[in-house]
């Protein structure tokens, strides 16, 4: 970890995590810097990828490079809504309830497959991906900060499974994947497992002050107004867009204009450029779609509406 008498800037935390993380995912040097841009903007991600792509060892090596709590829930069909936020249990003596926390109260929280739950279990995250509280028993109860929630879910499999709410996947402030890497860095993957897993041997290199540094700093990022329409202009498109049925919500721009900031830091910028927006556009925006089943059947994709956006939207200069 960071000598806590240095004080490190923003993109030297970013810098550190990612120099971390690569050392467990070869070959995934863009995926890691959406996983930090969200993580240090505040948002949650949604990984959908094939199996054995690499989705759960991402998000532990994010967890195991950063001193803060951890946990990971697999999602099931029998999974209750109780068993992501705690229990309050009968202490017979005192004759009193005492609240046991779940796994929901880390700072970052892995919901592995989650979209094998139910829809009442999967809306037990809603509160806590949106306002980083929850209500459990009429009490409200706070959740560490910061708070990030890592989903995965796989898109090949629909058996047993149960898609995901849109108001839900309006909490996400990415979707990705990771795609498969190049070959010779798949055979470097596997000198690189011979022995144990490099997960095994990852060690901790920033700690919580330095992740509340990087936060702070990702909100001191200038983003003019001329820069904020055009994210405005962006998002309100996809709600006239041909063959989508639902656009994006204001929820969306925010989203985008923190991944901007975001960004910006992490290329030593003071203030958002128009290519930081466009970035991520895609993967902020596309998900939010909710698409005509007519379009849907003649192939017209979410990603490709917002690229299309993208290119008829005036870019400030």
């Amino acid at each position: 970890m960071a000598d806590s008498n240095i004080q490190l800037s923003g993109r030297e935390i970013y810098q550190k995590i990612g120099n971390n993380i690569q050392k467990v995912m070869k070959g995934q040097s863009a995926a890691i810097r959406k996983l930090l841009a969200a993580f240090a903007s505040g948002g949650h991600i949604l990984l959908e990828d094939s199996p054995g792509t690499g989705k759960t060892t991402l998000a532990k090596a994010l967890a195991f490079s950063v001193d803060v709590s951890f946990k990971r829930i697999q999602f099931t069909p029998d999974l209750l809504p109780s068993d992501i936020l705690g229990v309050s249990i009968l202490n017979p003596n005192a004759q009193t309830f005492n609240f046991h926390e779940g796994p929901i109260f880390a700072h970052i929280v892995l919901a592995d497959e989650i979209n094998r739950a139910s829809p009442r279990t999967q809306s037990a995250l809603l509160e806590a991906m949106a306002e980083f509280q929850v209500t459990v028993d009429g009490n409200l109860r706070k959740l560490k900060d910061p708070f990030f929630v890592i989903a995965t879910q796989n898109p090949v499999e629909s058996r047993g499974t149960y898609p995901l709410p849109e108001a839900q996947m309006d909490r996400f402030a990415l979707q990705f994947s990771l795609g498969y890497i190049s070959a010779a860095e798949e055979v470097n993957l596997l000198s690189d497992q011979i022995q144990q897993h490099p997960i095994d041997t990852i060690q901790p290199c920033v700690d919580l002050e330095d992740i509340i540094t990087l936060k702070q700093q990702v909100k001191q990022i200038r983003i003019s107004a001329e820069l904020k329409r055009y994210i405005v202009d962006i998002v309100n498109a996809t709600r006239t867009a041909e063959g989508v049925q639902l656009g994006a919500s204001p929820r969306a721009s925010i989203t985008l204009m923190k991944i901007a900031q975001t960004l910006a830091l992490f290329d030593d910028y003071e203030f958002v450029t128009p290519e930081h927006i466009q970035e991520l556009a895609v993967s902020v925006i596309a998900h939010r779609l909710i698409m005509e089943p007519q379009a849907r059947f003649s192939g017209k994709t979410a990603s490709g509406v917002v690229e299309d956006v993208l290119k008829s939207v005036t870019v400030p200069t």
